[in-house]
């Protein structure tokens, strides 16, 4: 969902929260750019091994602040990453899920 209506100046992924967290987190990412033009993003999850666990997002956006939201009740303790990709930022974070 969009944050607010400023356009972010620069792409951004921010620690999740809770963490730890035990059973759901919040992501929140900024998409920079144009105004409605529409940037390719994918937020996925992954385990220690590197597994893609879940893909949260894979979808065109517009820019702007946006939050999702990790269920992780069928997952076990651990940790795992989240990595936002677009076609001009990458970034990835560590997350602890504790039961």
């Amino acid at each position: 969902r969009t944050g607010d209506l400023t356009v972010p100046e620069k792409f951004a992924l921010y620690q999740n929260y809770p963490n730890p967290f035990n059973p759901d987190t919040k992501i929140r990412f900024d998409i920079a750019g144009k105004y409605n033009e529409a940037v390719k993003v994918d937020l996925s999850i992954y385990d220690v091994l590197g597994r893609q666990v879940v893909t949260l997002i894979s979808k065109d956006m517009n820019p702007g602040t946006y939050e999702a939201i990790w269920d992780a009740a069928d997952s076990p303790s651990g940790i795992y990453f989240f990595r936002l990709t677009t076609t001009r930022f990458t970034d990835a974070k560590k997350m602890i899920l504790l039961r």
